[in-house]
């Protein structure tokens, strides 16, 4: 988290969208943090997109004339969302995807895994750890709930290095 992932999916697009390609942007239902329908970044640059499910959903909506997809948020998506994405690229699309490569446990999160390993190019944006200021590759859960999805902000996770993320995690098992 606050790596700069949304910010780098919108710049993308924006970019596609100036060399005149059309575009589709997907994200989960369940990701309401700053608008039903909207692509937002920590930084509130936006772009609308469409909702869904299930990565299913983009096949039936992703039409001839798109010739860029982007997904956001996609760690919350199931593993048919590797499928999907092979899918579209097979039909010519250049499809995007952000998410969180692992979850606040430090464990491989939802499809990541297997979207990174048939990726033609996996690129990965770091935070700055909140504790030390080296390149944070965790995202440290503040809150004691463990459900495996919970949306938050800062107030809920905090961008750690791998040492201060173990550090944090050693002196949560002690108390």
């Amino acid at each position: 988290m606050f790596s700069g992932k949304t910010e780098e999916l919108i710049r993308r697009l924006r970019r596609a969208q100036f060399a005149n390609q059309q575009i589709a942007i997907f994200k989960p239902t369940l990701d309401k943090r700053y608008s039903d329908v909207e692509v937002v970044s920590h930084d509130f640059h936006k772009l609308t997109s469409t909702p869904i499910q299930a990565p299913s959903e983009m096949l039936e909506k992703v039409g001839p004339e798109v010739q860029v997809v982007g997904i956001d948020e996609a760690q919350f998506f199931d593993d048919s969302l590797v499928e999907v994405c092979q899918t579209l690229a097979n039909r010519g699309v250049r499809v995007i995807v952000a998410g969180l490569d692992t979850d606040y446990l430090g464990v491989p999160f939802g499809p990541m895994p297997r979207l990174m390993a048939v990726a033609e190019d996996v690129q990965k944006v770091h935070a700055i750890c909140v504790r030390c200021g080296a390149l944070a590759n965790h995202s440290h859960r503040l809150s004691k709930s463990q459900d495996l999805v919970l949306l938050g902000e800062k107030d809920i996770y905090e961008p750690l290095c791998r040492d201060c993320f173990n550090a944090a995690r050693a002196e949560e098992a002690a108390k």
